[in-house]
């Protein structure tokens, strides 16, 4: 306590020092500082090292660990509209985010909406890891449910048109012709009503402004968080599944 007392009466001082000092002749008029860089050339301090390599390979031993198996590589710029890794992640999100949402309200999730930036990675040929998962997902975005009338999900199809990309999507059907003009829509394969309520599920990044989505997912009339990362989801979905075999569908499609 002495200890701190001392340096706490230190500090005192020289902030009365700088305060009044101004005052005086003798007045600061530069403050110099130099760059101390942290790189490889720092030595290890062993006792630290000793501390805490066995927490860094229990970590890597977990990320490493094998989940599921990707017969080929797949990346998100495979497909114009829609793509291979793209459905695959929307089906992971359905697939683990439906139980939850329909054991909390009882309805079941009608529309899947991602994005095509929120893809940070492929997905390599070969043996699918935690890590790898990490590198597709790096954010801590988590599942929530917005409930849409259907006036608003042409609003929500207008978005996906004008954007020309492959923004992941699900239950949610597109056809446009070649100058991007819709020609038909429709969710879980009926037209969509007007006065009807659709659930759409998403991130709550993109609900809360992340590519303008906003704009049209905060007209909802309810939200449900699911407290479920999106990375969650697709890890428990790699690990009950194990071999992947996505594919690009007519879910979004372009037609002469």
């Amino acid at each position: 306590m002495t200890y701190f007392m001392n340096y706490k009466h230190f500090y005192f001082l020289i902030i009365i020092n700088v305060l009044f000092g101004c005052r005086s002749e003798s007045q600061l008029t530069r403050i110099e500082g130099s760059r101390l860089e942290i790189n490889d050339s720092l030595n290890d301090v062993p006792a630290i090292e000793n501390f805490v390599a066995p927490y860094r390979e229990h970590v890597n031993s977990n990320l490493d660990s094998v989940i599921s198996y990707a017969p080929k590589t797949y990346s998100k710029t495979d497909g114009e509209l829609n793509t291979a890794i793209g459905n695959l992640l929307v089906e992971a999100v359905y697939e683990q985010g439906n139980p939850i949402f329909k054991s909390r309200t009882g309805n079941d999730i009608d529309v899947v909406l991602l994005n095509h930036g929120g893809i940070r990675s492929i997905i390599s040929e070969g043996d699918i890891t935690k890590r790898s998962v990490y590198k597709i997902l790096p954010f801590e975005n988590i599942l929530v449910v917005v409930k849409l009338k259907g006036i608003i999900m042409h609003e929500l199809i207008d978005y996906l048109i004008k954007a020309e990309r492959a923004n992941p999507i699900g239950g949610l059907k597109i056809k446009v012709d070649q100058e991007f003009n819709l020609l038909e829509a429709t969710i879980n394969g009926e037209a969509i009503e007007d006065d009807k309520s659709y659930y759409v599920v998403t991130y709550d990044y993109l609900y809360y402004g992340g590519g303008n989505m906003d704009e049209f997912l905060q007209k909802g009339d309810s939200l449900y968080v699911l407290d479920y990362k999106v990375r969650n989801a697709l890890m428990d979905y790699f690990m009950k599944t194990d071999t992947i075999n996505p594919v690009i569908d007519d879910r979004f499609i372009k037609v002469n």
